[in-house]
């Protein structure tokens, strides 16, 4: 018999205090007794210039304690196994549901296969009450079927505000002569590769009839989409890539569960699949925030809609995803977040007490090459600005790498792994978070460049699914 669901959770949390003991430990950050650090005068030995910089870096890390503190809690206080959802109304009775992907028609064979798994998923489910609509820039000729609908967005479509890509696709869809839903519907927002599970159907039943937020989100994992390569390297980078994604699970089941929990409020913001909404106050919030509001339309949405008072809630069950197929891709997906999350938290649009947390947020990830140079500068010029902060830097930085380790217990089935296996997971984990640190460092520095409206779209398909041509 395996553990039951709250013997997984106190085993994390027990993982998590161990973990942070030794990393208290490890970099000093708890000391019983006199160190041979609070020993130096950093003034004296590093001289002055030296010191006011190391201090001026080790404060900036207090950036990330906001939502170090939600992960910390969202992490601890809500069970982070918990039993599977069970519907508490049967679906005969759920009011009709729309599930829209936005795509720009690039790998019409991945929407089919997609649209085809995840109708399958519903039907699986009983729920009856539903139509798949598949949002694209160019036609993917979908079957006839009256569970899906295709619809164009023409190339001369423009809105009021002149929004782009995906904001301009959601928009058209918002319009009074294209939008077929009632204000009583809902719509469920994922990307091109996102597949619903029996999980996740249960959650956002039991969120909707339960009738008391107007917006929602819930768990994506990584690990559970299988990819098939006929290249090694990509096979080998893709791995690396969905470990390194580790960490948004694990942001998924803390930062996003306590904000949405506690405070009904995406206060740090959110992602733009696994998005259910009230069809009347979506349109309402609207998509139509212009350029600076296209390249993180998701985003720049939750902080709208939590602007004008709306609630939100976290969704149990999760969805599947895939992660970027190379580093590449990897890289230009962090910087193009960058870029949105900045024209976010610039827009004028928004007022700041709506966007503080998510602010803060932004310059812990923009001040990341200036933070991590800490790392080698403690032991270049070791010193102690005082014990509380020493507690406080170490804190952060063991969260930090804990939320690797908890997204990958969350994502691969460790309890199947034998001793060696287990071992080599340390090794991927240790290589992928490196990777991760690395590629969001030089996104901070590339990200002042090129062209800020430009949105690319990371590799959906890979070669195996182009060749299939007979999906559906």
């Amino acid at each position: 018999m395996g553990l039951s669901s709250r013997a997984k959770h106190c085993l994390h949390c027990l993982c998590m205090v161990s973990w942070l003991s030794f990393f208290f430990w490890l970099t000093e950050g708890i000391r019983f007794s006199a160190s041979a650090i609070d020993l130096i005068d950093p003034w004296t030995t590093h001289g002055s210039i030296v010191t006011v910089l190391i201090i001026f870096l080790r404060l900036l890390s207090f950036l990330a304690l906001p939502q170090t503190l939600f992960n910390l809690v969202g992490l601890t206080s809500i069970n982070a196994f918990p039993d599977k959802e069970k519907l508490k109304s049967s679906p005969l009775l759920a009011p009709f549901i729309c599930v829209r992907v936005v795509t720009r028609g690039l790998y019409p064979n991945l929407v089919k296969k997609t649209v085809k798994t995840n109708i399958n998923t519903l039907l699986d489910a009983n729920i009856e009450n539903f139509v798949v609509q598949v949002v694209t820039d160019s036609a993917i000729h979908l079957p006839v079927d009256k569970r899906m609908i295709e619809t164009v967005v023409p190339s001369t479509y423009t809105t009021k505000s002149g929004a782009l890509n995906k904001a301009r696709a959601l928009q058209y869809c918002l319009e009074d002569d294209v939008n077929v839903l009632g204000e009583d519907d809902w719509i469920v927002h994922l990307d091109e590769e996102t597949l619903l599970t029996d999980a996740s159907v249960r959650g956002i039943m039991n969120f909707i009839n339960e009738g008391k937020h107007s917006f929602g989100q819930g768990l994506i994992t990584y690990a559970s989409n299988p990819v098939q390569f006929n290249s090694y390297s990509k096979f080998l980078q893709n791995r690396i890539c969905t470990v390194a994604d580790s960490f948004r699970v694990a942001d998924d089941m803390g930062k996003l569960r306590c904000q949405l929990t506690y405070f009904n409020k995406p206060l740090f913001g959110w992602k733009g699949s696994y998005v259910i909404c009230n069809a009347g106050a979506e349109k309402k919030v609207s998509f139509d925030w212009g350029p600076d509001g296209s390249k993180a339309e998701d985003c720049f949405f939750g902080i709208v809609a939590l602007d004008q008072g709306y609630s939100f809630n976290f969704i149990q069950g999760e969805m599947l995803e895939k992660s970027p197929f190379t580093f590449r891709d990897l890289f230009k997906q962090r910087k193009r977040w960058m870029q949105g999350i900045y024209l976010v938290c610039r827009s004028p649009l928004i007022p700041l007490q709506s966007k503080l947390l998510l602010s803060i947020s932004l310059a812990s990830w923009l001040t990341m090459p200036l933070t991590t140079s800490n790392v080698v500068l403690s032991q270049l010029y070791p010193m102690s600005i005082s014990p509380a902060i020493d507690f406080f830097l170490s804190f952060i930085g063991g969260m930090s790498l804990y939320m690797y380790i908890f997204g990958y217990m969350k994502q691969f089935p460790i309890h199947r792994y034998s001793w060696l296996k287990s071992a080599l997971s340390v090794i991927e984990i240790a290589l992928a978070s490196t990777l991760s640190i690395v590629v969001e460092n030089l996104a901070v520095v590339s990200m002042w460049g090129g062209d800020w409206y430009d949105f690319y779209i990371v590799e959906k398909d890979n070669e195996t699914d182009q060749e299939d041509e007979q999906v559906v």
